[in-house]
């Protein structure tokens, strides 16, 4: 097969996408959702696998449902649970249920019937019972008159959302009307459940609570999760950890401090400490998700990883003897997966990125789910004493038949003097002694990294395959390069930024191999603010044409979103206290200087950037006279997720591209 055909949106969507990982107790496989797209159907039908640690094929698991998500093997090893909505016994669900289905195969069973729905569970140490989260009315008691009063709210014909919540919508959905987060208990023998919280005031997080929210102790007998004792309960909140003994059903906060947030808990092998998130939002905004950890001898807290200027990502997973922790964390724009040391406060790599998304171990048995630029994610397992071996090859056939181009790491020299990393990704092929276009993939955030790390929706090798050299700036603001640098742009939006990707279209245009008529930058979220900010600031002509996702264009506006608690510290006041602050940081008060050629896109469920943003910036270049697009998606969030949306959103993508590019014109 030949190994010239261009790598097309088409050809990333027929490609698996492999889940989160979990290994069952003896460490000899692995269980992972695996998504295989189908763009004739605009469907993404997920079912589970099983993948063998010691050399075995995979195999499917499951086949009848649409959507079986979030397995994990039972602590026997008898069960694997899931998540899922099916058809079973002539009964559909209507909210995800929990499912079990034996790893040697067989039919996968529903346990219960939980009106409200099951989401992020956890297996009790016995296999009889799992914990998980529901959302609930707070003022019921008993499953019965959850159900009954749930039923009568789905069969409502009112359609207004009526509450005085801070946050009553949160990413693309409304924050459930009356209802808030609780921890369930399911039995698995009789399919009842307990309300742990019931006639209590604690919740979990309401913003996408999951199982990394709380964790059950090695013993079984009591669990511990984060919860926001702030009646506000904003995004903003600093949550203390809370221990709860399930047979006193007596609750004792663990680590709370005004100045502190602290999430996803996980208990010590022994269940005499707690390791944490734990996060100075009193001190700063931008403070990195550090570790903490509380033991039961002394009831102190403490952050071991205080002087380690790396932010922690969870899951945290002990080592069996308790010394030590692994968990995933960036680093100049790669994630490895770390082991922390707790008596010598070291941290080390285990597994080196690329980029780490997962991983689980069990029995000495680690398994990773990484990426890089060059290939989706893959699951290797690493068993002491050997080289690290390949679980599964879903995708390598069909990437056999393309050259997807070499990526580059570089580093240039931007605002105040500091060394910015930019990753090139070259298109197939590529010659250094013909001129090429570039193209500036821009990322969100701010305080996000685009890095050594392959991508499902803006995925470099896609664009680079059209025939650019992609370039994607890791500009001041940004993480994975010290706290320092993700603080430098503080109250001061757009500045340094700019100069970082100035500087390297600069860098870039010393180049020979540059076509300096073809230049182009694209971006989304906080990236799509950058290109409006430069539509505003950068000399006209520097650049061919602009893509605008989902950009924040009105800071003032954007008060309308779901994390507005954030952007006053971010910007240093709030648009009532200092609304020219607020406008030296905005796009729309740089409109007078727009004249590069836009497309703007949008959805109408993206309450992270609402689409007013970008009708408000499409209809400041109409009224200016400058050329511009819009593509608005009536069913897309912030991303686009359906196959044939993403199909159009590319075409609509490379069509305006192509309509800048005067060597193509």
């Amino acid at each position: 097969m030949p190994r010239h055909k261009p790598f097309t949106i088409d050809d990333l969507w027929r490609l698996a996408r492999i889940g989160a990982p979990s290994l069952s107790p003896d460490g000899a496989q692995a269980v992972a959702a695996v998504t295989r797209p189908d763009m004739a159907a605009n469907r993404t039908p997920t079912a589970l696998w099983l993948f063998s640690t010691l050399g075995g094929r995979p195999r499917e698991l499951t086949r009848c449902g649409d959507k079986d998500g979030a397995p994990r093997f039972s602590p026997q090893g008898d069960l694997v649970g899931f998540v899922a909505r099916r058809e079973q016994e002539g009964a559909k669900d209507s909210e995800p249920q929990f499912y079990v289905i034996p790893p040697d195969g067989g039919e996968a069973r529903r346990v219960g019937s939980v009106a409200t729905g099951v989401g992020g569970f956890k297996w009790f140490p016995d296999g009889r019972r799992i914990a998980f989260v529901s959302w609930v009315r707070p003022g019921l008691k008993g499953a019965a008159a959850q159900a009954k009063a749930h039923l009568a709210f789905t069969e409502r014909k009112e359609t207004g959302i009526d509450s005085d919540a801070e946050i009553v919508r949160f990413w693309d959905h409304i924050i459930p009307m009356d209802r808030v987060p609780h921890l369930l208990v399911l039995d698995l023998d009789t399919g009842r459940t307990t309300d742990l919280f019931e006639g209590t005031p604690y919740e979990l997080t309401r913003f996408e609570p999951d199982e990394l929210c709380f964790d059950i102790a090695p013993d079984g007998q009591s669990l511990v999760f984060a919860w926001d004792p702030d009646p506000a309960k904003r995004t903003d909140s600093r949550p203390a950890i809370v221990e709860l003994r399930l047979r006193s059903r007596r609750f004792q906060t663990l680590a709370q401090d005004a100045e502190w947030g602290f999430t996803k808990p996980a208990y010590a092998p022994d269940g005499e400490a707690v390791a944490f998130l734990a996060c100075h939002r009193g001190q700063k905004h931008t403070m990195p998700q550090q570790l903490g950890l509380w033991r039961r001898e002394d009831g102190a807290w403490e952050v071991p990883s205080a002087t380690w200027d790396h932010e922690v990502q969870a899951p945290l997973h002990w080592e069996d003897d308790g010394q030590a922790l692994l968990f995933t964390a960036e680093q100049r724009g790669r994630q490895h997966l770390w082991r922390f040391d707790l008596p010598d406060r070291r941290a080390e790599v285990v597994v080196e990125g690329g980029w780490v998304l997962a991983f689980d171990k069990a029995a000495g048995t680690l398994v990773t789910l990484a990426d890089c630029a060059d290939h989706p994610a893959r699951l290797q397992a690493h068993l002491p004493g050997d080289e690290p071996r390949r679980m599964e090859h879903l995708n390598d056939r069909a990437l056999a038949a393309f050259e997807l181009g070499r990526t580059e790491e570089v580093w240039i020299t931007g605002a105040l003097g500091d060394a910015v990393q930019v990753w090139l990704h070259y298109p197939p092929g590529f010659d250094p002694k013909k001129k090429h276009p570039v193209l500036h993939t821009i990322h969100g955030g701010p305080h996000t990294a685009p890095g050594d790390n392959w991508h499902w929706r803006w995925n470099n090798k896609v664009f680079a395959a059209q025939g650019y050299v992609v370039a994607s700036v890791n500009y001041h603001g940004s993480s994975s390069f010290g706290h320092a640098f993700k603080d430098s742009i503080s109250h001061r939006w757009g500045e340094l930024e700019l100069q970082d990707i100035e500087a390297a279209t600069d860098w870039l245009l010393a180049k020979r191999w540059v076509d300096k008529r073809r230049v182009f930058a694209s971006g989304g979220s906080y990236g799509g603010y950058m290109v409006a900010w430069m539509n505003g600031h950068c000399a006209p002509g520097r650049y061919a044409a602009y893509v605008c996702h989902a950009g924040c264009y009105d800071w003032t506006a954007m008060f309308a979103d779901d994390c507005w608690p954030w952007t006053g510290d971010e910007m240093g006041a709030w648009y009532w206290e200092d609304p020219a602050k607020i406008a030296s940081q905005s796009p729309h008060a740089f409109a007078s200087g727009f004249s590069t050629p836009t497309l703007v896109v949008h959805g109408a469920l993206d309450y992270r950037v609402p689409d007013a943003q970008g009708f408000a910036y499409y209809n400041t270049l109409k009224a200016r006279g400058v050329p511009a697009r819009m593509l608005w998606f009536p069913d897309e969030n912030h991303w686009v997720l359906k196959p044939r949306n993403s199909r159009q959103w590319h075409q609509a993508f490379f069509d305006w591209l192509a309509r800048y590019d005067r060597v193509k014109a």
